[in-house]
């Protein structure tokens, strides 16, 4: 139980250094949806849905944009989501990382596994 109260601690605190990075990929994924929105002639909501299941490589389909500068903007949604993504990816991983690495369980877990191998 120590490990995942201090992987949540790690977890919180970098995402809350991290904070005016990830809005401001937030905040470039909304603002080129709704440019793609109004090119496409879509309402806000519509705009804001497609642009977040665009940029977490979801993409249902369901709306999508059949001009080629909402098509091009659509690759450059997918891009910022793809970093974005891979940022919280980077900081869970670093999280679980220091906290395996400072639990005492984790040290007498590898020699138990070390013993059967």
């Amino acid at each position: 139980m120590d490990i995942t109260w201090s992987f949540v601690r790690v977890f919180a605190l970098l995402v809350w250094e991290f904070t005016p990075l990830l809005l401001a990929l937030a905040a470039i994924v909304i603002a080129v949806g709704q440019i793609v929105g109004r090119i496409e002639s879509w309402g806000s909501y519509d705009a804001l849905y497609w642009s977040f299941i665009t940029a977490t490589t979801v993409g249902y389909g369901d709306i999508r944009p059949s001009r080629r500068r909402g098509k091009a903007l659509a690759v450059l949604i997918a891009l910022v989501g793809l970093v974005f993504t891979g940022i919280v990816v980077a900081i869970a991983v670093h999280a679980a990382t220091t906290a395996l690495s400072h639990d005492d369980d984790v040290d007498t877990l590898r020699k138990r596994i070390e013993q059967i191998e």
